[in-house]
């Protein structure tokens, strides 16, 4: 593991702490926050972890990968209820100057594929196709948000595909059963625009704005290719809250 996933694991186990040896892996005069439930910097981050009753936080992180600056971890979170997370952090000169994060109420037992929001392969092959499986995920993305809907099925080896999203089954069958399963409720799943793609290997991670029901909200979807197509998916999906109550002023993205 690089020093940076090392660093980015420590930063975030700091949480159980109440934060107590973050601002080592943190440059405190430049830390922008994107985590709108956060204020902004250094003092918002320790404000919010503050609000922790002591020793009640904890922190698993499940995958930790690395893009040029940016490092992105999936995690299994208990702080005010257990959640779901993908945290990305942005470096430079050696420390850590931006933070964008994604959270979910976990689920209560598995999806009906039989697998959780965290399951699955850790370890990152493939290295060197990283950017021919960045530019997959991108042009998956895109055709989605453009409605090319008839597209979506060459992303795919057919039905041979592991879904880890709490309401879906696995296959492409499950995710067009899923989806027209919500739509038929009336809960609306639509993307608007791709704001990010990282990878490392044979993982990418795209991050993305829209709807979901009536509420904006931000999709982050981590995908495992494998031979060119997508083999996995887990998904993080939360709601953007209104302007009002956002704690400071950079922008969910």
């Amino acid at each position: 593991m690089s020093r940076r996933k090392q660093d980015v694991v420590s930063l975030l186990k700091t949480i159980e702490r109440g934060g107590e040896g973050a601002l080592q892996f943190v440059n405190p005069d430049r830390y922008i926050q994107h985590n709108l439930a956060i204020g902004e910097g250094v003092s918002g981050l320790a404000a919010a972890l503050a609000q922790l009753p002591p020793g009640s936080a904890r922190v698993n992180t499940v995958r930790v990968f690395e893009d040029g600056d940016y490092v992105f971890a999936h995690t299994d979170y208990d702080f005010f209820g257990p959640k779901i997370g993908f945290d990305i952090f942005r470096y430079e000169d050696g420390r850590i100057v931006e933070h964008w994060d994604n959270l979910q109420e976990t689920p209560k037992g598995p999806n009906p594929g039989g697998h959780t929001m965290l399951d699955g392969p850790t370890e990152p092959a493939d290295l060197d196709k990283t950017e021919e499986n960045k530019a997959l995920i991108r042009r998956q993305i895109e055709d989605i948000i453009a409605g090319r809907l008839d597209r979506l099925p060459g992303y795919f080896d057919g039905d041979a595909y592991i879904q880890h999203n709490p309401l879906l089954a696995d296959g492409l069958s499950g995710l067009g059963a899923g989806l027209k399963a919500l739509a038929e409720k009336g809960v609306r799943v639509k993307y608007d625009r791709l704001h990010l793609v990282l990878g490392e290997g044979n993982f990418v991670l795209a991050v993305s704005e829209g709807i979901f029901g009536e509420a904006p909200s931000a999709y982050y979807d981590l995908y495992r290719i494998e031979n060119g197509k997508i083999a996995e998916h887990w998904d993080v999906i939360e709601a953007i809250p209104p302007k009002e109550e956002q704690k400071n002023g950079n922008g969910k993205f």
